[in-house]
């Protein structure tokens, strides 16, 4: 059976989420500046519909992570293939991920930001399995709580296909 993608959140409801969640991080950071760091690749999608949506003032950098253990299984241990290009210090900051399933990344990461001394730090994604969670990490701001799929779209992809689909979808058909 070849792949297909079913539709899981349509393009509609992705942006009138985003719209939501554009006017929630509005109200708090009224007076303030916020300081999005986009996790690589996926969340660009995400992070540019986002910002676009935000009405406080915005500044953005961008980090690429990876997480390895024994092939197919992330440790949770993370490298670090591009690292910010400005401080944190003082800064109050929003980091942005497209999805958050198993935590261990992120949790590592987070430490590693909470380190350089951000005035505050928060943590948005655009989808969230709970169910998938090993790694205890306080999402301020989400998108929408899926289930345990193997979900592309809207910067997600399988095998580098899918990141410009503008909704979430499941794969199937793969082995």
């Amino acid at each position: 059976m070849a792949e297909s993608v079913r539709v899981l959140v349509d393009e509609a409801e992705v942006a009138k989420r985003i719209e939501y969640l554009g006017k929630k991080i509005s109200e708090d950071y009224a007076g303030k500046q916020v300081h999005l760091i986009c996790v690589l690749k996926g969340g660009v999608f995400f992070m540019c519909e986002l910002a676009k949506r935000i009405s406080v003032p915005v500044s953005m950098d961008f980090m690429s992570v990876s997480s390895y253990g024994d092939g197919t299984a992330s440790s949770g241990v993370v490298k670090i293939a591009k690292d910010l290009d400005e401080t944190l210090e003082g800064k109050d900051v929003l980091v942005v991920e497209d999805i958050i399933d198993s935590g261990r990344t992120l949790y590592y990461l987070l430490d590693i930001l909470a380190k350089r001394n951000p005035k505050s730090m928060k943590l948005c994604t655009l989808l969230d399995k709970p169910d998938r969670r090993v790694r205890d990490v306080k999402v301020d701001y989400v998108g929408f709580e899926i289930p345990d799929e193997f979900v592309v779209g809207y910067g997600l992809d399988y095998a580098q296909k899918y990141r410009n689909l503008p909704y979430i979808g499941v794969v199937e058909g793969v082995e």
